[in-house]
């Protein structure tokens, strides 16, 4: 496997050239003195933009280097978001064509699967959740649909990968409280293990209507059927399609309180379940599954794109809280998700496209202004446009660059299934129990939740001191 130091490049020489451009073109070209060249209706300007930012977001890296562990990211970033970055990888050379990431993303993959090759490898045990599992499920499910390139016969395959953290996922499916849902922490010690949050259960949906989409097998349309309705009846999922950070199963909660946080993730991990459903679905059925992608569509846009900043994708919890930011190392990364499974919802739902695309268009052009530090780094606060925040990392990077390339979902064909696809799948990959039943439990009227809000410490270690609720 060829292996290599990767530095990022652009230079600021060439915003002279660009303004004059904008100038004389009139519109569409995008620029800031010191950001780095965009235009959206250029496809050649796109790639281009989006190789610069990638460039930069890969020198965080250090993994592809001897001695050094492939797949991670160094302090201060966690696991997960080292899976969700190559997952980002895999939708840049998906969009672009540029293969120069392909090996480094495909050795920190294979690196990370473990020993039971499914995404627990036992350095990560103490502290690994169901989220962060399924983020690296959902990374090997876009090198699914996206067909990048297959690894060796010998190791594990894509398919098989998606296929195995969805049945650990599966088997942890918890009945004995709130009549369902996945808890946060797979270990019994860990924080969030009495905490039933929406990012969890929101992997667990979106691996099983992306894999039922994918093999047309129903027993993973049926767990995506049940845990919307799970998440749907807790209150996770609002009446308006807004959707919540968690519930509670602690101290005989039952999940009567929910944590009415909104980040950008969830909503974006929902709705590429939703827009899966609705690809695979007909009828009366996906006529369910178009109103729950539009209304959380719509959601999105009144939430996370606000008029007081522009229509541009804001993380409203902890972006500008009175003036200060408060995002952290994870939340700094939740519009890339957003954004990600915006353009995907674009494909598998054309429909989607005219209320879809104006956002990332528009959020896409500011983040293009905020990657004006040095080494074109890109800042937090897009709506500053091209006053650049300070702020640099891993997560500022993967956003911009998801923003940027997802609006190349023109030149794609959307994502494969198992008749045009690749990657070979295993029904049993991390199967422990393969003869269990799988069993749904139904909600009732007395275990739907009003509008309690919970304030622990679970909350608080989330927020970091950020607050919201939406009323």
């Amino acid at each position: 496997m060829r292996l290599f130091p990767l530095s990022s490049s652009g230079s600021t020489s060439q915003t002279c050239t660009a303004l004059v451009l904008s100038a004389l073109l009139g519109a569409q070209v995008v620029q800031a003195q010191t950001g780095i060249p965009f235009n959206v209706r250029d496809p050649k300007s796109v790639k281009n933009a989006a190789k610069t930012v990638a460039e930069k977001m890969v020198s965080f890296y250090t993994g592809w280097r001897p001695g050094d562990v492939p797949g991670n990211l160094p302090a201060p970033y966690y696991w997960w978001q080292a899976g969700a970055m190559f997952g980002g990888l895999i939708d840049y050379w998906y969009y672009t064509g540029d293969d120069q990431f392909n090996d480094i993303t495909m050795q920190a993959i294979l690196h990370q699967v473990g020993e039971n090759k499914d995404f627990q490898p036992r350095n990560q045990s103490q502290t690994s959740g169901n989220d962060d599992q399924g983020f690296w499920g959902m990374t090997a499910m876009t090198a699914a649909e996206d067909k990048f390139p297959n690894p060796p016969a010998d190791q594990p395959q894509w398919l098989a990968l998606a296929q195995a953290v969805f049945h650990t996922q599966a088997e942890r499916w918890y009945n004995e409280t709130c009549n369902g849902g996945l808890k946060w922490s797979i270990n019994t010690l860990g924080t969030g293990y009495y905490y039933k949050n929406a990012i969890s259960n929101g992997c667990f949906f979106n691996l099983a209507a992306r894999l039922a989409r994918y093999t047309g097998n129903e027993t993973y349309a049926r767990w995506a059927d049940s845990s919307w309705n799970w998440v749907s009846g807790v209150g996770i999922v609002g009446p308006r399609y807004e959707y919540f950070d968690g519930v509670s199963d602690s101290n005989n909660e039952n999940c009567t309180k929910v944590n009415h946080i909104p980040w950008t993730y969830n909503t974006g991990v929902y709705m590429s379940g939703i827009a899966s459903m609705y690809n695979m679905t007909t009828g009366k059925e996906q006529a369910a599954w178009k109103q729950r992608l539009e209304g959380t569509i719509k959601q999105a846009e009144m939430t996370f794109l606000p008029e007081s900043k522009g229509r541009i994708m804001t993380e409203i919890v902890c972006e500008d809280v009175r003036g200060e930011k408060k995002c952290n190392e994870d939340q700094r990364s939740f519009r890339a998700y957003l954004s990600r499974w915006m353009g995907s919802s674009v494909k598998l739902a054309p429909f989607t496209k005219d209320l879809i695309m104006p956002m990332l268009e528009r959020s896409a052009q500011a983040a293009a202004k905020q990657c004006s530090g040095p080494d074109n780094a890109c800042g937090l606060r897009w709506s500053h446009q091209d006053k650049w925040d300070g702020d640099t990392g891993v997560g500022e990077q993967m956003s911009a660059l998801e923003v940027i390339q997802n609006n190349l979902v023109d030149l794609v064909s959307g994502p494969a299934d198992e008749k045009t696809g690749i990657s070979k799948g295993d029904p049993n990959a991390g199967r422990r129990e393969r003869d269990k039943e799988i069993k749904f439990s139904h909600i009732t009227t007395g275990d739907k939740v009003g509008a309690g809000f919970v304030t622990s410490l679970i909350l608080l270690s989330i927020l970091g001191g950020a607050w919201w609720m939406i009323s």
